[in-house]
């Protein structure tokens, strides 16, 4: 989870991959109307990110036995806590960069729906999560194969010790 341009979908994929588990890309959940106000340098709203939330929700459920990776910004706790609905032990690895750091980011993926004038308002909306259960912090600057090490060795970790509390 972070904002445009932190890297969720490569350490998502990346994630999935080491632990043999699908990918679920958020972006590819947005509704047409989502991606039109994108496209056009509108931020979301609240409601706009609704109907998003609900169907990548919709996504965890269907995976909920086997498992997922899913690619979410979830900037906003309340966001996270909808997710949390349909899996209440559910990790997050929060990629934390600089709004600098983002917008080079965006600015360099031309072909994306998501504008670099649209970073800063992420920015804005972002309810650090680090405080919360179940959250991993990580510099999105790190090398993509330190991410994955990282963020795969503490997944792994937490499944072990939910399973001995079981």
């Amino acid at each position: 989870m972070g904002v445009a341009g932190c890297g969720k979908s490569s350490l998502g994929q990346a994630c999935a991959d080491a632990l043999g588990l699908p990918l679920i890309e958020g972006d590819d959940f947005h509704p047409m109307s989502n991606r039109i106000k994108m496209q056009s340098g509108v931020p979301l709203t609240d409601d706009d990110r609704a109907v998003w939330l609900d169907m990548l929700a919709g996504q965890l459920y269907l995976h909920a036995r086997t498992g997922a990776v899913l690619t979410c910004s979830a900037l906003k706790q309340r966001y996270r806590d909808r997710l949390r609905e349909v899996i209440p032990d559910l990790r997050f690895v929060f990629l934390s960069l600089t709004p600098e750091q983002a917008r080079m980011r965006v600015a360099a993926r031309p072909a994306h729906l998501f504008p670099v004038s649209l970073v800063d308002s992420q920015f804005k909306v972002l309810e650090d999560p680090s405080g919360e259960p179940g959250v991993l912090r990580l510099d999105a600057t790190r090398p993509l194969e330190a991410l994955t090490a990282e963020a795969t060795h503490w997944l792994r970790g937490q499944a072990k010790s939910e399973a001995v509390r079981s």
